[in-house]
């Protein structure tokens, strides 16, 4: 795993109480964290402070695990 997913699982787990350990990159969001789009909402804001990037909507369509969120926060830094 590169460092941006390992943070990004690490700060997924701490604000929904989940277990970082049992968290695999290519799990989807929803499923993993028991959460729904207002909550995956609060989780982009956290995002966007702790990698300081902006991330458009259009792009999160597509973003269904740790990973591709990842990818997409690498290539906006």
């Amino acid at each position: 795993m590169n460092a941006t997913v390992t943070t990004l699982i690490e700060l997924a787990a701490k604000r929904f109480d989940a277990d970082a350990s049992a968290i695999r990159p290519d799990h989807d969001l929803f499923d993993a964290l028991g959460i729904d789009s207002f909550a995956a909402a609060e989780l982009l804001s956290d995002v966007e402070d702790k990698f300081d990037v902006e991330i458009p909507d259009y792009e999160l369509q597509d973003i269904k695990t740790f990973a591709a969120l990842a990818d997409c926060i690498d290539r906006r830094r």
